[in-house]
């Protein structure tokens, strides 16, 4: 009697079913990570983006409280009697309204002339004018600032704040902010 031999192995449609099968898995799988590691970067842009608005809200607070602000070491201070008189206001910052106190910001000398600055990748300095193009290449960083002492409770001209807005390359803009008193 002839014996019959079992053949191991995978029919043909055996394959095409596993690979469908397998296909469908990937498919999901990279549907999964993909997402996930564009949102794993977003931890390292808020990193950059606090890094860059300490650095700024660092450089503005070292300055004078106010163009009129005495920087001769008399201890008055703007507004008080024997001293000059605080700036009135501050304008709107509006592409029609490009207002800058100081020409230059290496003549910054107090917290306004840093009202409505404005700089986007390889304009984005350090303090001695170095590029930060290569850490900051797609950043965009604006700054503004405002009378608020009445939001601390006291006179509103004693007190002013720095809002530092970044803009990472992806993401919505994060902003920051501080206080610089009359002091």
């Amino acid at each position: 009697m002839p014996v019959c031999k079992k053949s191991d192995g995978f029919t043909l449609i055996e394959l095409i079913v596993g690979i469908v099968a397998l296909s469908a898995a990937l498919l999901m799988l990279t549907g999964v990570l993909v997402p996930q590691a564009k949102r794993s970067t977003d931890p390292w842009f808020q990193v950059r983006s606090s890094e860059l608005a300490k650095s700024m809200m660092n450089e503005i607070s070292a300055r004078s409280f106010d163009e009129n602000s005495s920087r001769a070491g008399s201890g008055l201070r703007c507004d008080e009697v024997g001293a000059n008189t605080c700036i009135a206001s501050l304008p709107d910052c509006t592409a029609s309204n490009n207002w800058t106190e100081e020409g230059s910001r290496d003549l910054y000398d107090d917290v306004d002339d840093f009202h409505c600055f404005s700089a986007k990748g390889d304009q984005i300095t350090n303090i001695e004018n170095q590029s930060l193009a290569d850490i900051y290449k797609e950043f965009t960083v604006d700054v503004k600032v405002a009378y608020a002492g009445a939001d601390l409770g006291i006179d509103n001209r004693l007190a002013k704040k720095i809002t530092v807005s970044v803009l990472p390359p992806r993401g919505s803009a994060i902003t920051y902010a501080s206080y610089r008193t009359n002091y």
